[in-house]
């Protein structure tokens, strides 16, 4: 049996008849009830759509029913009915949370189009509170790595499994994918979480002085060496240490971090004592370094040795149903950082977000929910505009851009429904083969989606 998507209120049968035929014309499914009562009962948090009721009726009127609605859930939409002697009363009503007022007489019309933008804004309200939720659920220790995609919910795995194996790990990904998310994540989920974690970027230090910042110095073991200086490897004894862009590394600092990843000892600068190291060394590459070994550009043994442990990290083009999730996410952290309302995440936004071919990937995608909060409104929530990205989508043919809309709705409904592809069908008004073959052709398996 589907759900009906509008509760109507009124004691007039035939005023009740004539509306309900209406909105059942408009394809709506709609149940009527005579008391207010009676229609309280059936109401929770999770309805999915809209609510009529006339003000002026026996036993509860409609002003109470309001209030009653609005304890279930403030956002539930109740559209009010009034005659021309209670529009007063009706507008105090909206101001204390109705949605809005139909006085009679009123048109098929003005009735359909008011039912069309409260169903709209219920949609969107339970679209938000289950991203909001979805996100709530990620409590995994230290950061969190956010995504229902096949290749994220695997790379959650791989962390996991690897947290507490003593071998170093190699992270490929483009930039601005969260290859440090990944090795922070690795080292919060470790027996190492209470020692040091230290991050150093190969590429942006001098090659100078990089051999310093990693082994440290003694005094006096170079010109301008004043004083003895711990080094990133021995700062991180016992910890991880995260080796950034390390095809950037020269290959006259490669030679003695081979001899350093083989040992587990180094040799302060200067010095001639070895001291001993328990540590864990995750390196991160943007590019392929087998391809920059044959091209003689890295060394192919430090390759072979660092290359025990692989973790790839897709693209976030490759994950594009991961967008409405993330990007809620970093909206939720923007807002709370600049102590604002959540902006609403309308279908449109959602168009632009899905049909950007997003070069700078996560980077990139949190850069704009920070605009969108702080900017959105003088832009009127334009994230078209506000991304410059102008009328045209670019990136994605048509047909890409529905299919994946469509595998996102998919996802979306296996999330909030945990799997259960009944409840999946009633949800998005699919025969179970045309679920089960769309779930064939995007990879889909409910198993991902339950507790």
């Amino acid at each position: 049996m589907i759900a009906p998507n509008i509760l109507l209120i009124d004691d007039e049968k035939t005023v009740r008849d004539a509306t309900a035929q209406s909105l059942l014309l408009a394809g709506y499914t709609v149940e009527t009830f005579s008391r207010a009562a009676d229609a309280l009962q059936k109401l929770t948090a999770e309805f999915e759509g809209v609510i009529i009721s006339d003000i002026r009726m026996p036993e509860m009127d409609g002003l109470e029913f309001l209030q009653r609605v609005l304890r279930i859930d403030r956002d539930l939409p109740v559209i009010l009915i009034s005659g021309h002697a209670d529009v007063a009363t009706a507008v105090s009503a909206i101001r204390n949370g109705g949605y809005d007022l139909l006085e009679k007489p009123f048109s098929n019309t003005q009735l359909v189009e008011v039912v069309k933008r409260a169903s709209d804004k219920r949609r969107l309200t339970l679209e938000n509170r289950a991203l909001k939720e979805a996100l709530a659920n990620q409590t995994r220790p230290g950061p969190r790595i956010i995504g229902q995609t096949p290749a994220i919910m695997m790379l959650r795995k791989m962390i996991t499994r690897i947290a507490n194996v003593n071998a170093d790990v190699l992270v490929m990904g483009e930039t601005g994918t969260g290859k440090e998310l990944v090795a922070r994540s690795i080292h919060e989920q470790s027996q190492r979480r209470d020692h040091n974690y230290v991050a150093i970027n190969c590429a942006a230090i001098p090659a100078s002085l990089l051999d310093s910042e990693l082994f440290g110095h003694e005094a006096g073991a170079f010109t301008g060496a004043k004083g003895k200086r711990i080094g990133k490897f021995e700062h991180a004894n016992g910890g991880t240490l995260f080796l950034d862009e390390i095809e950037g590394m020269p290959l006259t600092t490669q030679a003695p971090l081979l001899r350093v990843l083989q040992e587990r000892k180094i040799e302060r600068l200067g010095s001639n004592k070895l001291i001993p190291l328990d540590i864990r060394v995750i390196a991160a590459t943007k590019v392929d370094l087998k391809d920059a070994a044959e091209r003689a550009e890295f060394r192919q043994d430090l390759y072979y040795r660092l290359n025990v442990v692989t973790l790839e990290i897709p693209p976030l083009r490759a994950r594009r149903e991961d967008i409405p999730l993330l990007f809620q996410h970093f909206v939720l952290i923007a807002a709370a950082r600049c102590e604002t309302e959540v902006p609403p995440l309308n279908s449109q936004a959602l168009h632009v977000l899905m049909g950007h071919d997003w070069p700078g990937n996560i980077r990139e995608l949190r850069n704009i929910a920070e605009r969108y909060v702080l900017l959105g409104e003088a832009y009127n929530f334009d994230l078209a505009t506000l991304m410059n990205a102008g009328d045209k989508l670019e990136g994605l043919s048509l047909t890409e851009q529905v299919a994946c809309f469509e595998k996102t709705l998919i996802v979306q409904a296996l999330n909030h429904h945990q799997g259960n592809t009944r409840a999946v069908m009633e949800a998005l008004d699919l025969p179970r083969k045309t679920l089960t073959d769309k779930m064939k052709k995007y990879g889909l398996d409910r198993e991902q989606f339950r507790d």
